[in-house]
């Protein structure tokens, strides 16, 4: 029992073998201290054992860091997937800026030409914006915003930046419809530029080209050659672009040749429109007369008082004034 009570008394008790016990330690652990300090021999020892025991604290700690790292990765994703999505959201967004300030730059460049057109031909023209374009097999058709309470009048033409695109055939309070020059229905007096040749320039079903079936065999006429309006009819001012001629070839009965001409007038891509004021004359009936003088056929020419009908030359005089001077003002305000 005795030594059962020393087996379990402390390390250190206050006995002679305690006492003993405590010493031994003390140089035990000086033993150690020096020789740690010049051999290093507890720094090696120290060493070896962590060498040993990384590999119990790394499969202990093993649970813990996959599952920090899986909450990692699930919530990089997610952050990584909301910012790719706003990315994406951003980057549709500068294309349709972009593509829009585009739309934007092409559309204020031909409003530029539009006007350029308007001063260097001193026209009086309106301003007017196609809101439907109809180019089915047998009509050719253009819907401008403008209408009879714009002052819009059938038979006025419509031209752009390149040239005649055609005239209004019919006028709504707000809006107008118009024939363009490809219309099968349409035909148009065209004089060739190089040589002076007078033909009509027909539409086609085609959609974009312009028919020429009745030139003389012995015509000097070349692809290249630029059509111009001739001003015959008094439809159409003289010296408006109509076409360029692509190709030249012999009819089907063989008694004259047939051009085939491209619009330069841009159909299918115009968005904003001339409408000439001063050189288009209204369809219609005849302007009424006064009852004090013999009746007329003649309308006065546009931008020209009626004359008087006070006497019997009266309508002599309104004849010569329609046919001679009027044709020589649009020939001057349309000729660049």
């Amino acid at each position: 029992m005795a030594l059962a009570r020393e087996e379990s008394s402390p390390l250190f008790a206050g006995t002679v073998a305690g006492t003993l016990r405590l010493i031994f330690y003390l140089a035990l652990a000086m033993v150690l201290m020096v020789l740690d300090h010049r051999n290093g021999w507890i720094w090696r020892l120290r060493y070896t054992t962590s060498v040993l025991v990384e590999p119990v604290y790394r499969l202990a700690s093993l649970p813990a860091a996959g599952l920090r790292a899986a909450s990692v990765a699930f919530s990089d994703r997610k952050l990584l997937t909301e910012q790719n999505q706003r990315l994406r959201e951003d980057l549709l967004l500068a294309n349709a800026k972009l593509n829009r300030m585009a739309a934007v730059a092409e559309q204020n460049q031909r409003l530029k030409e539009l006007l350029d057109t308007q001063h260097s031909l001193e026209l009086n023209v309106q301003l007017a914006r196609v809101i439907d374009v109809d180019l089915g097999s047998y009509r050719h058709r253009m819907l401008l915003n403008v209408g009879a309470r714009d002052g819009v009048k059938s038979g006025q033409v419509v031209i752009d930046a390149h040239g005649v695109i055609g005239q209004v055939v019919e006028v709504m309070p707000r809006t107008s419809l118009v024939m363009l020059v490809t219309d099968p229905d349409h035909a148009i007096p065209v004089v060739i530029e190089r040589t002076g040749l007078r033909t009509v320039a027909y539409g086609t079903r085609d959609g974009d080209a312009l028919s020429l079936p009745n030139i003389s065999m012995a015509s000097d006429v070349h692809a290249g050659d630029k059509l111009l309006t001739s001003g015959l009819g008094g439809r159409f001012p003289p010296g408006f672009p109509v076409g360029e001629i692509r190709s030249v070839g012999q009819s089907a009965s063989g008694m004259f040749l047939e051009g085939h001409a491209r619009p330069t007038a841009d159909l299918d891509r115009s968005e904003d429109v001339l409408l000439l004021h001063d050189l288009a004359e209204p369809v219609g009936p005849p302007a009424p007369v006064t009852p004090s003088g013999p009746p007329t056929d003649l309308a006065p020419a546009p931008g020209q008082a009626p004359a008087p009908a006070a006497s019997s030359a009266a309508p002599a005089r309104a004849a010569e004034a329609h046919a001679s001077p009027a044709p020589a003002t649009s020939t001057a305000q349309a000729q660049p």
